[in-house]
């Protein structure tokens, strides 16, 4: 990424470029992203292609003001960091569910180096902790978005707990982001993936979070009081909401099943 794409970056999460790559700066980028970028699935219900390649990948973010989920944010994330001069790696996870873990290479997440340490970064697994932690840390890491702690596992593995509850398990080996297209695309067509039963875009905000789940609107605030009402008002009003509450300008609505999947998917 090149210094005017940095910079279309940064102006797009509303951030100034840092003095330095350290981690009080990262912690900046962190928030900000989670704030402007939205976590969300729409390119599966509207039949667009979901390319892990970068341009078509800041395409979509930076000029499109668009969101993605973690192969998409954090793979976006990855390069920025690069480009302001964070040593920045790919790291493979396996999301818990009620079954365990899931398939190889189901989440992408960063392991970021900074002067005063390592930290593990990531924008794109929806809720989860509003700043980066501590990587080299097995401690309870307070946060915004819960208590999170970072465990190992007799396989050298790492799990990342919120609130005593795995999230998802790290691979501590550094991937190429090629390696996660494979599991992109099981995520965007399997009639088993939770992406393609449902539609998802949420953003964190300075009061909480406000998700559009189908025509089901969601805000919560700090206090963790949620309000949820439909919306009835037909296409214009979700256009109207996608656009207003996430910054998402679309021609149509998004809708489950509309569009058959590449490949033979849902």
């Amino acid at each position: 990424m090149d210094t005017a794409a940095a910079d279309a970056y940064l102006d797009r999460i509303g951030a100034a470029r840092p003095a330095a790559p350290d981690a009080e700066a990262l912690r900046a980028l962190h928030l900000s992203h989670l704030r402007t970028v939205p976590f969300e699935n729409l390119s599966i219900h509207l039949g667009e292609e979901i390319v892990l390649v970068e341009q078509p990948l800041l395409d979509k973010i930076v000029r499109a003001r668009r969101g993605g989920f973690c192969y998409e944010l954090n793979g976006a994330f990855a390069l920025l960091l690069g480009a302001l001069g964070y040593d920045v790696e790919l790291l493979s996870a396996r999301v818990f569910g009620a079954d365990g873990p899931g398939i190889p290479y189901d989440h992408l997440a960063l392991r970021v180096q900074t002067p005063s340490g390592p930290w593990l970064a990531d924008v794109g697994f929806g809720r989860h902790s509003h700043f980066p932690l501590r990587w080299d840390s097995r401690a309870e890491q307070a946060d915004p978005g819960g208590v999170f702690r970072i465990e190992e596992t007799s396989e050298g593995d790492l799990d990342v707990l919120r609130d005593g509850d795995p999230q998802y398990r790290l691979e501590q080996r550094p991937r190429a982001y090629a390696d996660f297209e494979a599991g992109c695309w099981w995520h965007r067509t399997s009639p088993k993936s939770h992406f393609t039963q449902s539609l998802v875009c949420s953003r964190l905000t300075g009061t909480g979070r406000v998700t559009l789940s189908g025509r089901t609107l969601v805000t919560t605030g700090a206090d963790g009081a949620r309000d949820e009402r439909q919306l009835d008002g037909g296409e214009g009003e979700v256009l109207a909401a996608y656009r207003e509450r996430f910054g998402i300008v679309l021609e149509r609505e998004p809708r489950v099943g509309a569009v058959r999947a590449p490949g033979g998917g849902a």
